[in-house]
């Protein structure tokens, strides 16, 4: 399958509609033009892959092989083929940054191809893994920071930020016949997945959505200390990940748990406080 065939990938400007709508500020107008162009170039790659994923019309294994495939090529002579990736590969060069986070995100929208129930809490940070914190290691990468510790604290901001996305999204992830609340919790708390489908959630349901938020946010937390190990626009950047995460926790919150009735849209001006908060500690 020839990459640019994939016909139902997002062009440039459904991308950049796309990233407007997330609850973090990927790249920062404030950000200079040189980080901004390897933050979105980062972005695209992931939304692409995403697209393929939960998207493309034809075959999505196929499609995200193939995109693999041409993924490689980046760290070859050879030239790849989509724009995305074309768009991506003088990052990578100039950052010499890893393959595999890259792969990781590909793997993680083939698993959703099959898997779509967790049955625990560790399953799902599992898949998290694969589908969250390899960005905030791409993002890092893009300012040159590597250590060790750096990166640890990177991965539970990522993946609390996935995890406040999928909360947000249950009402949404169902219809797509996609479960990411732990089959374990849902036992736990009395919910039947079909509570998922009704207009407004059942008191059980609000209760599972207080409690995974609150965990989330315990874990959004523990990992907002990178902020203070970090120097100059990565410092900005990536405090702006946990402000949009922390204003998403909010935004939940204000749901009382009824996140079938209502939006849990964090606020922009609330992201802002946040962000001057973070960076001003």
């Amino acid at each position: 399958m020839h990459p640019d065939g994939l016909q139902n990938v997002a062009s440039d400007r459904q991308l950049g509609r796309k990233e407007h709508t997330e609850n973090f500020p990927v790249a920062l107008k404030l950000l200079p033009a040189a980080h901004r162009e390897s933050l979105h170039a980062v972005y695209g790659y992931a939304r692409t892959v995403d697209e393929l994923g939960d998207s493309y019309a034809g075959d999505r294994k196929a499609a995200l092989r193939a995109f693999a495939i041409d993924l490689d090529r980046i760290w070859t002579d050879g030239e790849p083929e989509h724009p995305v990736l074309r768009r991506l590969r003088p990052i990578v060069r100039q950052h010499d940054l890893p393959a595999d986070p890259f792969h990781h995100l590909i793997q993680a929208n083939l698993q959703d191809q099959t898997v779509t129930r967790y049955r625990t809490f560790e399953d799902l940070i599992g898949y998290c893994r694969l589908s969250a914190d390899p960005v905030g290691r791409m993002v890092l990468g893009v300012f040159d920071v590597h250590d060790p510790e750096t990166e640890r604290l990177s991965d539970l901001v990522c993946t609390a930020l996935q995890l406040v996305e999928h909360w947000q999204d249950v009402a949404e992830d169902r219809r797509a016949g996609r479960i990411y609340l732990p089959q374990a919790d849902l036992a736990t708390y009395g919910v039947a997945e079909t509570d998922l489908d009704q207009g407004k959630a059942t008191q059980e349901l609000r209760d599972l959505m207080t409690f995974e938020t609150a965990r989330a946010e315990k874990m959004l937390d523990d990992g907002a200390t990178i902020v203070g190990r970090l120097h100059g626009w990565a410092r900005i950047s990536v405090a702006g990940f946990v402000a949009g995460g922390q204003a998403t926790v909010r935004a939940l919150r204000c749901t009382g748990g009824d996140v079938l009735a209502q939006q849990a849209q964090p606020s922009k001006l609330d992201t802002v406080r946040l962000l001057v908060r973070a960076v001003a500690r």
